[in-house]
C-alpha cells in the first residue's frame, strides 16, 4: 500500500491489514448467525481456528445459559437494523473458549446491509477484558472486606467491657 493508491485500494489494503493483525476478534455472522469471518485475533482470543470457527453458530462462543437471549436479540437485530451496541457502545458480556473456560468481553456490533435493505448479517468487535474484570471483582472483595473490618474491631472492643 502506497499514499498513491486509490482511495478504493487504500481502504481495501487497510481492512485487510487491520482484519489481520488487530489484537482484537473480528467476525461477521450471517441472518442466521452462522460465522462466515473469523480473523487471527478471533482465533487468539477464543481459542478455535478459522476452519473451526466458520460455518459454525455463534452459539461456539456463547454460554449455554445465555443463548436464548442472545438469539432473541440477534433476531431482532436482523428484523430492525438498529442495536444499541453499534454506536460505540460496548457490551460485556461472558464468552466461552475452546476448552469451554468462560472468559469476559466488551463488544460492538454492526448490522451489515445491501443497499438500505434489511441486516444480511453483522460484524462484531471483541476484546477480552477477563484480566480487568478479575481485577475489579477482587478489588470490590477488598473493599467489602475492609468495610467490614471496622465493625468487627469495634464489636470486639465492645465485648471486653
Amino acid at each position: 500500500m502506497t499514499v498513491n493508491d486509490e482511495p478504493a485500494s487504500i481502504t481495501e489494503k487497510l481492512g485487510a491489514a487491520i482484519l489481520e493483525t488487530v489484537a482484537d476478534a473480528i467476525l461477521v455472522a450471517d441472518r442466521q448467525g452462522i460465522i462466515r469471518l473469523w480473523n487471527p485475533g478471533a482465533a487468539r482470543i477464543f481459542g478455535f481456528s478459522p476452519e473451526e470457527a466458520i460455518g459454525q453458530p455463534l452459539d461456539l462462543i456463547i454460554p449455554e445459559r445465555l443463548r436464548a437471549r442472545h438469539a432473541d436479540g440477534y433476531d431482532r437485530v436482523m428484523e430492525t437494523g438498529e442495536s444499541r451496541y453499534g454506536s460505540g457502545d460496548l457490551l460485556a458480556v461472558p464468552a466461552l473458549t475452546r476448552d469451554g473456560s468462560q472468559i469476559s468481553v466488551e463488544f460492538t456490533i454492526v448490522p451489515l446491509s445491501e443497499s438500505g435493505s434489511r441486516p444480511t448479517g453483522m460484524a462484531a468487535i471483541l476484546r477480552d477484558v477477563t484480566s480487568r474484570f478479575n481485577e475489579i471483582r477482587t478489588l470490590r472483595r477488598r473493599v467489602a472486606d475492609l468495610e467490614k473490618a471496622p465493625m468487627a474491631a469495634v464489636g470486639e472492643e465492645g465485648a471486653g467491657r
